[in-house]
């Protein structure tokens, strides 16, 4: 997978366009990242290294490795699987009402400041 970084507007900062997620691992470590609008939460956790999440076919919702449980207080704004994710979900392990697949959220401004657990292993 290649990144390319997207253009920021004039006079605006990284933080100021960034979106900020944080993944709380089944010990209780925190990962606080910064993600950019329009990519998912998968690929903000690939690309800051957070443990538990595999992600094999790399965001195509063809596994369930990258199963993440939304934190209740997020679950409205971020909203529910696809019927596709669904049947997904079905080979995650440990599967919750908050349960998806963290390639299927796409981050966007409402998001700033969303808070997933990883489960203790991927299905």
């Amino acid at each position: 997978m290649h990144w390319r970084a997207l253009p920021r507007p004039a006079g605006a900062s990284i933080s100021a366009i960034m979106t900020k997620i944080t993944f709380i691992e089944s010990d209780g470590t925190r990962h606080e990242t910064e993600a950019q609008d329009g990519a998912t939460v998968m690929e903000t956790a690939i690309m800051n290294g957070v443990p538990g999440i595999v992600a094999e076919c790399g965001g195509a919702c063809t596994c369930a490795t990258c199963h993440v449980y939304v934190d209740d207080a997020w679950s409205d704004t971020v909203g529910g699987p696809s019927s596709m994710e669904e049947d997904m979900l079905d080979f995650a392990f440990d599967v919750r009402a908050t349960s998806r697949l963290s390639c299927q959220i796409k981050v966007r401004d409402e998001l700033d400041g969303l808070v997933v657990h990883v489960p203790t292993r991927q299905g």
